[in-house]
């Protein structure tokens, strides 16, 4: 599954937003993650104290960059992933935690194994791209 389908010629292309119910799968995804993150000796330092601006940025990116709604983009600007975690020490071993909590978060999800699969590519390149730091 790539990240749209199309349900036939001239309809609407089919989204993994749509696929997986909309906004409240990534909101629980999100949940589980912060869920590891919280308890982290690794990366719970690179976060503020109160988690729920996070989560919620975190929320609004994956519900557009998956096919929903564009809120995050209207509130925000342009993600500009890199530029955001510049001012974080991001090494091997923050990207490899990072990846692991959202691996766990995917893992639990009930969604298909194509949905899986795609979530997690996606998200191997994220955790890889943010590394800023050479260890």
């Amino acid at each position: 599954m790539s990240t749209t389908e199309h349900r036939g010629e001239g309809a609407q292309p089919v989204t993994v937003y749509d696929v997986v119910g909309g906004a409240d799968f990534f909101v629980a995804l999100v949940d589980r993650f912060y869920a590891g993150v919280a308890a982290d000796a690794i990366l719970r330092p690179l976060y503020p104290d109160d988690l729920h601006d996070a989560k919620a940025h975190l929320v609004g990116f994956l519900v557009q960059y998956w096919g929903g709604p564009t809120t995050y983009s209207n509130e925000r600007g342009h993600p500009r992933l890199r530029m955001r975690h510049a001012p974080f020490v991001i090494g091997s071993a923050e990207a490899a935690a990072w990846l692991t909590h959202m691996t766990n978060a995917v893992a639990i999800s009930l969604v298909d194994d194509d949905v899986r699969a795609v979530l997690l590519e996606y998200f191997e390149r994220a955790a890889a791209a943010m590394i800023n730091v050479i260890d």
